[in-house]
């Protein structure tokens, strides 16, 4: 690649055309702040700026609350945050059109009132096509950039300032490619982006609101229209610089083996989440166990990974392959009442009915127990003769909202079944052994105490 930096021949009159119009627009800028109409005008935007902030406080609150309330990320949300960031800027250009018609009324000056106006719309429009935006470096330098480049139409620079872009060109390959052409490349590829991410977020956020669809297929739905529209842009945009698109044909085989080489992992992932939304076997707000032993409730289901949610309220990031390769425990997948086995020991000798009536009451004080009196009751199992004692397990079936807390409600079962064995004076044994020793038929044990021979001493 070669580079032109100027063609003295065709740049030299551009140079000139935008030298004479900065000292032209100084001239008439000077004339202008001398003169009183200029101050007139300058006081009146200063008076509309300040009046339109007032007025735009109780609008701007309502629209923040009101996306507050909306609890979701939708296209209602987005639209709420676009017009709060705005509401000052259209007040102020409300007023400056009244100010502007009222000068004009008045047979004043009103060229520095016109060009504000114009100026404070552009921004207004830059702004709503940033609103979607994440806000940071490349927000701000993208709405910095589009409007300099409408205010240089407004005052008239834009045509000389574009012919010198047009005049720097780029030999790539046969074609001679202008500066200009990459920036109107560049340009036109940030709008395909921003389009797509615009209509996969919409997209995203309304297919998962379907109630004919689950959240999962909608979210995934979202993520594919979004990453399809953003490949088209790159594809405009390289077709508008003069890349040949039909030679990125090899491109695209030599994609293919990286996929089957560097990125198999990747590649897998993304089949394993696709098929998982497409079985049905897993979906958001599902409590699930993997084999690993985590535990939790399903927050998000994306292309290469799933976000499970603890019950410590720790976010984990899991590859969609772990739930095809292992075994999944979906808690949740058709009902999520289930039941739970509370292991327990009592002494040889203690009365079984006894045993079961403090077991009993246990279950019916913890508030996860449910009861209809039918198939679904506690009991009380005595389900096997331990070496030190009588082992029983409480039988009890769990109440939906115990489904996503284990480890809470195992633990309340064991709080209450200890409490109501200590309320019958039930004896938890502990493991024991008999000593049995072989010796003559004399044995003689002596016992010695520090105590015992300190008074044996006393006495002698």
């Amino acid at each position: 690649m070669s580079l032109d930096l100027l063609q003295p021949e065709t740049a030299a009159p551009l140079i000139a055309q935008l030298q004479e119009s900065v000292t032209r627009l100084i001239d008439a800028a000077r004339d202008e702040l001398s003169s009183p109409d200029t101050l007139w005008q300058v006081g009146a935007l200063v008076a509309a700026a300040l009046l339109g902030y007032l007025l735009s406080r109780i609008p701007k609150t309502m629209l923040m609350q009101a996306a507050e309330k909306r609890g979701r990320i939708d296209f209602v949300l987005l639209t709420y945050h676009s017009l709060s960031r705005i509401v000052w800027p259209v007040f102020t250009v409300i007023l400056l059109a009244g100010a502007t018609a009222a000068f004009e009324a008045l047979g004043l000056g009103n060229n520095t009132l016109h060009i504000a106006t114009s100026l404070l719309l552009a921004w207004i429009i830059v702004r709503v096509f940033t609103a979607s935006m994440r806000r940071g470096f490349w927000s701000k330098a993208i709405a910095y950039f589009a409007w300099a480049v409408t205010a240089l139409y407004i005052v008239g620079w834009l045509r000389p300032f574009t012919g010198w872009l047009n005049s720097v060109t780029f030999h790539l390959g046969e074609n001679d490619v202008s500066l200009l052409r990459i920036f109107v490349s560049l340009a036109l590829a940030w709008f395909a982006l921003w389009l797509g991410r615009l209509i996969g977020n919409v997209a995203q956020s309304q297919l998962r609101g379907s109630p004919d669809l689950p959240a999962s297929v909608g979210g995934l739905l979202g993520q594919s229209i979004k990453i399809g529209v953003m490949i088209v842009a790159v594809l405009i945009a390289l077709n508008f610089l003069g890349v040949n698109i039909a030679a990125l044909t090899f491109f695209s085989g030599a994609l293919g083996v990286g996929i089957g080489f560097g990125l198999q992992s990747v590649f897998s992932n993304f089949i394993s989440g696709v098929i998982i939304l497409m079985e049905k076997s897993l979906k958001v707000g599902d409590f699930i166990e993997l084999q690993s032993g985590l535990s939790g409730v399903v927050k998000e289901i994306n292309f290469r990974s799933t976000v499970v949610m603890t019950n410590d309220n720790i976010d984990i990031i899991v590859p969609n392959e772990a739930f095809i390769k292992a075994q999944l425990i979906n808690w949740t997948m058709t009902e999520a009442r289930r039941r739970i086995h509370v292991p327990f020991g009592v002494a040889y000798g203690t009365s079984k009915d006894l045993v079961q009536k403090a077991g009993l009451e246990a279950a019916g004080s913890v508030p996860w127990t449910y009861d209809d009196r039918g198939e679904h009751t506690p009991q009380v199992w005595l389900v096997k003769f331990g070496e030190f004692r009588l082992e029983f397990e409480l039988i009890v079936w769990l109440t939906d909202e115990a489904v996503l807390r284990p480890q809470k409600v195992m633990a309340d079962y064991v709080w209450a079944v200890h409490s109501a064995l200590d309320k019958h004076e039930v004896h938890i044994s502990m493991p024991q052994r008999d000593l049995h020793i072989k010796s003559p038929d004399t044995l003689s044990v002596r016992i010695e105490s520090g105590g015992a021979e300190k008074s044996g001493d006393q006495e002698s």
